[in-house]
This record gives structure tokens, C-alpha cells and sequence, in this order.
């Protein structure tokens, strides 16, 4: 059974779905005002990886991930490139796209945009209203925290010591300093919506309310995201739903931020580097790889030798995969255990890689694992026993395709053809025989490709 540590709970539980063999969660997204960096790319891949995992088990998984296409950074953003709101939303919004398939990120499920659930904003804000959870000012409508008696409970702090930890911010019509924007009134040129309680805008807090319960309805399995939004992004999402008496998240869990030098990564403190960056200096595998070998909770530190030091990692599998002329898996669909039922004659292998997973995503652990099994199928092919090598080769790639990281015999292609001349050049280095090693790197560099040695071998990347 998964395990995860629920914020909520500040402790790790079991995660029994609310329908059997369905998985419904929501992550927030981006909000589209500057290139995506990345700190973004650890969260969707840490929530990737959950995804393929409970894919992987047979669980129907139904994932929604937003998109903040309004808001004071996207309207700022827009003010200093002096081109409309929409505009900028839409440019940023797909190069956030380009990059998360660059990553091998699967599209939600549902991408919904804040500007398409506007109707549903006004609605839930007006019963707040009506009820007394939250009050009007010059500036627009406030959320009033001291309604909800649970306020404060992701943050895991007492409401006082909240209260007494708030930024102070220039509204003396704010009740406390913890009340926060649910509606903001129209200011001079920005965009604008019509509400019975004034023209104006959402605030931040407000879209994941409503497009989460709109889209996988009350009591929904999880909601997630960088543990920079557990306080107070989502501990706001969670106090609007506890006052409408809707039921929520049923789960809550956050994911360890990137740190340069020991100061978390974001675009606010111009210490991010973009992911457009990272994937035209790096095999984008390495990242995820490089991800899998910390808890997805802890802090990481990415840094041109980490990820350099991942890509050495990562040549170890592929030379595997080369060595034993695996077929590729289909990297555009989830690993399904179900289609793969070859591997269950190593069972004690399977069990110990789920019973690792299982457990709160102990990715290291898993990771660790594939690396004995890389060593236990070249010493099985050293020995003389090619066929069982090969068995635990293939157990090797499905359980690393699980994780979202696939195996390839050539860095950037894996026809059949490119593949078998980098194990024959693997083959005839082996054996001394460099004259025709050296035939063969030119026979790859004719069909366009780099050639590259390294510790596990030829390693091979198209021009």
C-alpha cells in the first residue's frame, strides 16, 4: 500500500484512494510570468513520478495541474514588456509546456486556467460573503482566517504565533494580518471582471478552490506541490473550503525545494536557472535521475557537477541496455506492471523496488536497487548465462520505466542500427581491438552522431 507523509497529519499514512482503483489529485501549477526554472521542473517531476507509479500499479489515475494566467506578476510583467496580459501569459505559458515535455513530464489530465473559472470564483466568493467568512474593503474582498477555527494547520504553528509572523501589509481595513485577498478592485488598465461585489480580479488563493472541487469533485485524493506553497497558498485553498463545508483534500503532501548555496531557488531572488538552459546542457534523464536519487521531501542542491555527476549515473543503465539490445519502452505512455507479467519470476526483486516506492517515494532506495541489478545482469552475462542476464536487463528497464526514467542503448535515438554499432564498438574495445573500435566511431559520426567514451562505454547523441 502507498505511504505518503501527510502534511496535514505531519506524519507518514497510508493513502487509501476514495474510490478503489481510481486516484484522483491535483498539484498547482505554474503562474506564466517568466520562464519556467528549475525549482519548477523538481516539482512537476517529483508529482510525475507519483503519477507514473500509481499508473504502473493499474490505478486510474485522473491528474489536474492549473494555470495562473492572471495575476499581479503576469500584470507586472506585462507592464514592463508593454504588451497585453493574455499575450505574455500565452508566450510564457508555452515555453512552459516545451519544457515539461523536454522533461518527459505527461500532460495533466486537466489544465485548467484561471481566467475560464472567473463564474466560479464569483459564486464561492459570494456565499463566503453571505455567510461572514469574509468582508468587503476599498480595495476588494478579504477571506477573514479567524472564522476558521483550524486556520493555521499545514503550517503546523499555533494561530498567535502566526498572527505575530504575518507580513504587515498597508490595509488598516484588514481585520488580521493573516486575511487575505479573495477579490481585488479593478485598478487603471489592468484587466477586469464584473462581480455583484464589484469589478475587479480573483486573488491568488481563490482559482484552485474552485477549479479543484469543479473538477474532481469534494474529498479528492491529493493535492500537492513545493513545499514553499503549504503555507500560506495552501493553507488558504484549505481554510475558503472548510467555510464553504465542502470536503477537500484528503491528503496533503509537499516536495523538498532546489537550493543554490543553501538559499532556496525562485525567480523573486534572480538565483534560478531556467530549464530551457538545463536541457540544452544536459541529457534531460539526468535531471529526473538526479531527482530520484534524493527523497522527494529534502532540499537538493543542483549544480552543473551534480547533474554531471547524474549523466555518469545514467551511462551505467544505458550501457546495460546497449549491452543487452533492449528493446525501448514507449516513453509517451505510463509503465503498466500489468503489461510486463515477464517480470514476476523475479519476485523478491519486485517486491523490495514496491516496498521501496511504497514508502513515502523512497526513490533512493529504488534507485540503489536498480544499480544492483544492473551489476547482478553483467555478471550474469560475464559468467556465461547471456539469457538470465538479459531477464534481469529487461526487469532493470521496466522498474526504471516505472519512475519515469527510460533506458536508451543511444543517448538520443534507439533504432536498432546505432545502438548494435555502439555495442560492437563496446564489444571490440573490450577485446584490444581498436583498429576496428576506431572504424566503427566513424561509421557512427558518418550517420551524424557524437561519440562519447565514458566509464560505461560508447555513449552516443545525434549532432
Amino acid at each position: 500500500m502507498l505511504r505518503l507523509h501527510d502534511s496535514a497529519q505531519g506524519r507518514v499514512v497510508d493513502v487509501v484512494p476514495r474510490v478503489e482503483g481510481k486516484f484522483s489529485m491535483y498539484v498547482c501549477g505554474p503562474t506564466v510570468d517568466n520562464v519556467p526554472h528549475i525549482g519548477h521542473g523538481r516539482f512537476t517531476l517529483a508529482w510525475d513520478v507519483l503519477r507514473r507509479w500509481l499508473h504502473f500499479g493499474g490505478v486510474d489515475v485522473t491528474y489536474v495541474s492549473n494555470v495562473t494566467d492572471i495575476d499581479d506578476k503576469i500584470i507586472a510583467a506585462a507592464a514592463r514588456a508593454g504588451r497585453p496580459e493574455a499575450d505574455v501569459a500565452a508566450e510564457y505559458e508555452e515555453m512552459w509546456w516545451a519544457a515539461m515535455a523536454g522533461l518527459g513530464v505527461m500532460r495533466p489530465d486537466h489544465v485548467p486556467h484561471a481566467t475560464e473559472y472567473i463564474g466560479q470564483m464569483v459564486a464561492m466568493i459570494e456565499v463566503l460573503l453571505a455567510t461572514g467568512h469574509a468582508y468587503r474593503t476599498d480595495d476588494g474582498v478579504y477571506f477573514d482566517t479567524s472564522t476558521v477555527e483550524s486556520y493555521g494547520l499545514l503550517a503546523g504553528q499555533p494561530l498567535d504565533s502566526l498572527r505575530a509572523g504575518a507580513r504587515v501589509e498597508a490595509n488598516d481595513q484588514k481585520r488580521t494580518p493573516l486575511d487575505f485577498a479573495l477579490w481585488k478592485a479593478a485598478k487603471p488598465g489592468e484587466p477586469r471582471w464584473d462581480a455583484s461585489f464589484g469589478v475587479g480580479r480573483p486573488g491568488w488563493h481563490t482559482e484552485c478552490v474552485a477549479m479543484s472541487l469543479e473538477l474532481l469533485g469534494e474529498n479528492f485524493d491529493l493535492h500537492s506541490g513545493g513545499q514553499d506553497l503549504k503555507f500560506p497558498h495552501h493553507e488558504n485553498e484549505r481554510a475558503q473550503a472548510v467555510a464553504l463545508g465542502k470536503g477537500f483534500s484528503r491528503h496533503w503532501a509537499h516536495n523538498g525545494w532546489v537550493e543554490v548555496e543553501g538559499v532556496k531557488m525562485s525567480s523573486s531572488l534572480n538565483n534560478f536557472t531556467s530549464l530551457t538552459d538545463l536541457l540544452a546542457r544536459a541529457d534531460q534523464r539526468a535531471y529526473r535521475l538526479l531527482l530520484l536519487r534524493a527523497h522527494y521531501r529534502a532540499p537538493i542542491e543542483v549544480t552543473p557537477g551534480t547533474v554531471a555527476d547524474a549523466e555518469r549515473a545514467l551511462e551505467r543503465l544505458d550501457a546495460v541496455a546497449r549491452r543487452f539490445r533492449l528493446e525501448p519502452l514507449d516513453e509517451t505512455v505510463p509503465v503498466r506492471r500489468s503489461d510486463h507479467p515477464e517480470i514476476e519470476s523475479a519476485e523478491d526483486d519486485v517486491a523490495a523496488f514496491v516496498a521501496a516506492v511504497d514508502d513515502d517515494l523512497d526513490t533512493p532506495r529504488a534507485v540503489a536497487q536498480l544499480y544492483d541489478l544492473a551489476t547482478k545482469a553483467n555478471g550474469l552475462a560475464d559468467s556465461g548465462d547471456a539469457a538470465a542476464g538479459n531477464a534481469v536487463a529487461h526487469l532493470l528497464a521496466v522498474l526504471a520505466g516505472s519512475l519515469g526514467l527510460f533506458l536508451r542503448g543511444a543517448d538520443a535515438t534507439l533504432d536498432k542500427p546505432s545502438s548494435a554499432l555502439a555495442a560492437a564498438r563496446d564489444e571490440a574495445r573490450a577485446r584490444g581491438d581498436f583498429v576496428e573500435a576506431d572504424r566503427l566511431r566513424d561509421e557512427l559520426v558518418a550517420l551524424g552522431f557524437v561519440v562519447e567514451d565514458g566509464p560505461a562505454g560508447t555513449r552516443i547523441r545525434r549532432a
